[in-house]
């Protein structure tokens, strides 16, 4: 009889000190706890059999009491115009997510999604359009780099960032404890120098995160200067205003001595101005720190209304024009190549489809 995957405890979910203990309830050793560690992250181990070197009763008792994996690949999209890769999956209830593979010179970054959907409806982002659903379990956060690395090889990733569906820091029991997981001394696939979390801007989260003393390196999506507009087009910044977000980002520089990263996704007439320019290069020099600029890839395939539906891109030229301007007063900037436009690379444009397909059967 085939066992019911419902009522097993995903293995993922645990710490390797949860899992040794765990380990010892079932009557076995302590030490067999950084066994099944071993096996899952640096083996990319998908069934307690691969497990060898746990006796064989124990990995008849793991398969009947945990699971190993969270999610299902639906499908994988190559863009003919780069080696961007998107991944759908779907959980163990249903719901589509997404990661992206962004090729770039020396590195392969996976964007990693941490809700299904996103509460915070920001009028450029098409994971705005699916709304939200619920936040992912350490597991399923987990899973997408797991079953990525199973397809292309566990040296394949070199970069992780929290940037896909879903606001990190709202799911934040599931962002810390999935970084617990890549960050542990026994995970020797991933350095915590190449992990990113992106956040819209929760001030107290911002400053627990630095608190739990992880050090990875914090992206802010700022995306505007000004409070006013910052407002217009992320709603989040109403309830959490700019200003206390970059005290929170001054606090995070300064506990975990690291440089912040300001992500800036240009809009036409919105946030391409001079004094754009001026109020973000004030920002910028006020802290260790780089601007990511991002060129918008329009979201009017998937019909919004409001103020998404009449936003515009910066045109490349005056993206170039502004990137100078930063660099002439001593920022460092990176313009992100847009990769991946012939699949619609930007998270949450195909788990949005599907996602709506599935509620309307």
């Amino acid at each position: 009889m085939k066992n019911d995957l419902s009522k097993k405890t995903e293995l993922k979910n645990l710490t390797l000190s949860e899992i040794e203990d765990h380990l010892v309830e079932l009557g076995s050793q302590k030490f067999r706890g950084k066994q099944v560690f071993n096996w899952m992250y640096n083996n990319l181990a998908t069934s307690f059999d691969e497990m060898q070197n746990l006796p064989k009763e124990l990995r008849a008792d793991l398969d009947e009491k945990y699971s190993l994996k969270t999610l299902e690949v639906l499908e994988v999209q190559n863009s003919a115009e780069s080696n961007t890769r998107k991944f759908l999956f779907e959980t163990s209830d249903k719901r589509k997510i997404e990661s992206v593979i962004i090729p770039d010179k020396d590195r392969n970054t996976l964007c990693l999604s941490t809700q299904v959907g996103c509460p915070l409806d920001c009028k450029f982002c098409a994971t705005g359009v699916l709304g939200f659903k619920r936040n992912l379990t350490v597991g399923e956060i987990i899973d997408q780099y797991m079953l990525v690395s199973k397809e292309f090889g566990k040296e394949y990733i070199t970069n992780l960032v929290y940037m896909g569906m879903g606001e990190p820091l709202i799911n934040f029991k599931g962002t810390i404890g999935s970084l617990n997981i890549f960050t542990s001394e026994f995970n020797k696939s991933l350095s915590r120098t190449r992990i990113t979390v992106s956040t819209s801007g929760i001030p107290g989260k911002i400053k627990e995160l630095a608190d739990n003393n992880f050090r990875v390196k914090l992206a802010l999506s700022l995306h505007s200067p000004f409070e006013d507009i910052r407002s217009k087009i992320m709603p989040i910044n109403r309830k959490y205003s700019l200003k206390d977000t970059l005290d929170a980002v001054h606090y995070y520089s300064r506990v975990t001595k690291t440089r912040i990263t300001f992500e800036y996704t240009m809009l036409k007439g919105i946030n391409d101005r001079q004094e754009d320019l001026e109020a973000l290069t004030k920002i910028s020099r006020a802290l260790p720190s780089k601007v990511n600029i991002i060129p918008f890839n329009s979201i009017a395939h998937m019909v919004p209304t409001g103020l998404s539906a009449e936003l515009e891109p910066t045109s490349s030229a005056d993206i170039e024009k502004f990137a100078d301007g930063l660099r002439d007063n001593n920022i460092t900037v990176m313009v992100r190549d847009t990769q991946g436009s012939d699949i619609a690379a930007a998270c949450g444009q195909l788990a949005a489809k599907t996602e709506n397909n599935l509620e309307q059967n």
